[in-house]
């Protein structure tokens, strides 16, 4: 007989999505470990407008895609900056560079900006890429290259799946909204003014 952690493993699986980014003028790379309920990935980008810049970055998520720790270095022709974001997965609370962060109490997700990678975790966790529904969440969004953390409310609505088992699901922010399209991982393919996968 399978163990439970021996058909967890087997469900793993990886993807290397690279992006388009049209708002920057740039490229974004990402080395993703999926299993079923967590992910890891690597990753970086190249802007060049509206200023050029570097982003590194490392995300860890906890059980139910949640964020434990986000780690971000980016590099602009005038500085380097870092940032370490963490969310501790028993109390929620988050911190930034070892600062308490009591603003961001009750998000579970963090957002790198300009960046489809962090809209993944919470697609994955509610199954959104799969069937309806409609979640409102708090988010910690990162604002780049300066790294400033800021809370962000979003909302995710399902639209449809497609019958290639992509689905178009609602981002919305404020007045904001788009369309994106996901994979049948749940990953961005097309994220309409921002990016589009070429790879």
């Amino acid at each position: 007989m399978t163990s439970p952690t021996a058909r967890a493993t087997a469900r793993a699986r990886s993807a290397v999505p690279t992006w388009r980014v049209t708002e920057t003028a740039g490229l974004e790379t990402s080395w993703i470990d999926l299993a079923p309920r967590a992910l890891t990935a690597h990753g970086r980008a190249a802007a060049a407008e509206p200023a050029p810049y570097w982003l590194d970055y490392r995300l860890e998520t906890g059980d139910g895609f949640t964020t434990r720790r986000m780690h971000v270095t980016a590099r602009t022709p005038d500085a380097t900056r870092t940032l370490d974001l963490r969310r501790d997965e028993d109390s929620g609370r988050w911190s930034a560079d070892g600062t308490q962060r009591p603003d961001l109490a009750g998000a579970l997700d963090c957002d790198l900006g300009l960046s489809p990678l962090t809209n993944t975790p919470p697609v994955l966790r509610h199954a959104l890429h799969r069937r309806p529904g409609e979640h409102h969440f708090l988010m910690a969004w990162i604002r780049v290259p300066d790294l400033v953390v800021v809370p962000s409310r979003q909302t995710y609505t399902h639209l449809r799946r497609h019958p290639d088992g992509r689905a178009t699901v609602r981002y919305t922010s404020g007045d904001y909204r788009a369309d994106l399209l996901l994979d049948a991982d749940g990953l961005v393919a097309d994220y309409p003014g921002l990016a589009h996968r070429i790879a």
